[in-house]
């Protein structure tokens, strides 16, 4: 994608060589694992608020609507959740119906759809498993905080999703 080029994707260093060959990686990922357009979009896209994890933004949260206009409303709005959330706050109850997700760029909580719960997980589960997949002190220290997670996850998560989750994060 053109704009990530243009806001420097490809010199911003990452696990496994740079942000913009993370994004194409997670991309692919959710395209392996069937996800449709708009979720394989967000893939490519969703660090471009930063992340409660990784703070480097390739927008401000105020300039929304130039991504809306390159990717469209619905990946974008999985862009801006995924970006959002409050991990401490949110991961423990995501997968529960009445599970709030709390925004960290606002503050606020708020339950969010089945579907909103479903694209936030599948996105994590890949975000993750590409780091884990290029680095193993990452599954070293990391690995059994994300299988506990994954877990939780699993009624959210696709077939493929989990069947990578299992495979890659086994003991």
């Amino acid at each position: 994608m053109v704009l990530l080029r243009e806001l420097g994707a490809v010199d911003i260093p990452h696990p496994g060589g740079t942000l913009l060959a993370h994004l194409q990686r997670v991309q692919g990922r959710l395209a392996e694992w069937g996800a449709r357009p708009d979720l394989r979009l967000a893939g490519l896209c969703h660090a471009f608020y930063g992340t409660d994890g990784f703070p480097t933004a390739l927008l401000p949260v105020d300039r929304r609507a130039e991504l809306v206009q390159v990717i469209g409303v619905e990946a974008e709005a999985i862009v801006y959740r995924y970006a959002a959330c409050d991990r401490k706050a949110t991961y423990p109850t995501l997968a529960e119906a009445d599970g709030a997700f709390r925004d960290r760029f606002t503050g606020r909580a708020h339950l969010p759809e089945l579907q909103l719960r479903r694209d936030f997980a599948e996105l994590s589960a890949a975000n993750e498993l590409d780091i884990a997949s290029i680095d193993p002190a990452f599954v070293e220290k990391w690995g059994a905080q994300l299988r506990a997670l994954f877990t939780r996850f699993r009624p959210l998560l696709s077939q493929p999703a989990w069947s990578a989750c299992e495979s890659e994060l086994s003991s």
